[in-house]
C-alpha cells in the first residue's frame, strides 16, 4: 500500500523561513512527478512547484525566487523550502505523487497519491 506523507508546517512571521518535506513509502514502481500545492480557505488548490521524474521545476508566478524544490530519487523524497514567507503564502500545502505500484503488461501506470495536508500560517 503506498503512503505519502508530509511534515514541517507551522506558524512563521512574514519574511521568515519553512521547510516542508514528504516522503513516499510502499509498493512502489516507478515515481514521475512529486510537487507541493496549496488551498486557502475559499480558494481552490493550485499548484506551488513541481519536480518532474527527468529534473525540470516549475514554479508558480507568485512564489518563484522565493521557494525552491527539490527531490531525491533514492529515499522517495520532495522537499520545498520557503523563504521569504508572505501572509498570502498561508493554506494548507499538500504533496502529490504520482506513482506506479504495479507494472501491467509492458506499461507502469501512474496514479495520483495525495499526503494528508500540513498548515502553514504566515503571521505577525
Amino acid at each position: 500500500q503506498v503512503q505519502v506523507v508530509e511534515s514541517g508546517g507551522g506558524l512563521v512571521q512574514p519574511g521568515g523561513f519553512l521547510r516542508l518535506s514528504c516522503v513516499a513509502s510502499g509498493n512502489i514502481v516507478s515515481i514521475n512527478a512529486m510537487g507541493w500545492y496549496r488551498q486557502a480557505p475559499g480558494k481552490e488548490r493550485e499548484l506551488v512547484a513541481v519536480v518532474s521524474a527527468g529534473g525540470t521545476r516549475t514554479f508558480a508566478e507568485s512564489v518563484k525566487g522565493r521557494f525552491t524544490i527539490s527531490r531525491d530519487e533514492h529515499k522517495k523524497m520532495v522537499s520545498l523550502q520557503m523563504s521569504n514567507l508572505k501572509p498570502e503564502d498561508t493554506a494548507v500545502y499538500y504533496c502529490h505523487a504520482g506513482i506506479c505500484d504495479a507494472q501491467v503488461g509492458n506499461t507502469c501506470p501512474y496514479a495520483d497519491y495525495w499526503g494528508q495536508g500540513t498548515q502553514v500560517t504566515v503571521s505577525s
